[in-house]
């Protein structure tokens, strides 16, 4: 894919280039898919998403950051293969009952949305937290809904010049909360597999 373009500046910033790798590799999207966004912000995941997804529906409850979404979209408009939604609401108000993929960029409301997820089936959750606290409210409440498979903690570092010599700025960690609201299943109807906790998680007919 392309690197995006990111013109327009929002005071929260975009979710760094690492993060967004990570974040969409989680995602797995795939041309047939709706993706869908809850605080779309400067629009970076957004727009990386709009190159893979089928469908994007980005939501954000700030008038201003919803126009810088909107004018960045249109900096990468060649690129861009989905057809966009963007909404000017606040999550779980305003979220489409029929995504495929969902991305929560920040922890407003996150409870709701997690309940709207798990009502609508979305297969595909992904939640990043930089604050350790809220990290372990959403860790439990994606346990308490059955929807938690892994949560991956990442930092990065870019080196920079220093005395001739190369050093590190350590950039915020990183908490990846992924889960799914679907079943797993495969074809001998075994669906097991490692839970977050270390335990199995069952689906399928048996389950």
């Amino acid at each position: 894919m392309p690197p995006i373009a990111l013109p327009h500046d929002a005071k929260a910033g975009p979710t760094k280039p690492e993060v967004r790798a990570v974040t969409l590799s989680k995602l797995a999207l795939g041309p047939e898919d709706h993706f869908v966004e809850v605080g779309s912000c400067t629009g970076a995941v957004t727009i990386d998403a709009a190159q893979r997804a089928g469908r994007v529906t980005a939501l954000e409850r700030k008038a201003d950051r919803l126009e810088t979404t909107e004018r960045n979209l249109a900096a990468n408009e060649e690129s861009i293969r989905a057809d966009v939604d963007l909404r000017h609401a606040e999550a779980p108000t305003g979220l489409p009952d029929d995504a495929d993929a969902l991305f929560l960029g920040g922890s407003r409301n996150f409870e709701g949305v997690l309940d709207h997820a798990k009502e609508t089936a979305v297969d595909r959750i992904v939640m990043n937290v930089s604050r350790l606290e809220v990290a372990g409210e959403a860790t439990a409440a994606f346990r308490e809904r059955d929807l938690l498979e892994e949560v991956v903690q990442f930092q990065v570092s870019h080196g920079y010049e220093l005395a001739g010599a190369t050093s590190f700025d350590a950039q915020n960690p990183v908490y990846m909360l992924v889960g799914s609201a679907t079943p797993p299943s495969d074809a001998e109807g075994d669906s097991s597999t490692v839970a977050a906790d270390g335990g199995t998680r069952t689906g399928g007919a048996d389950g």
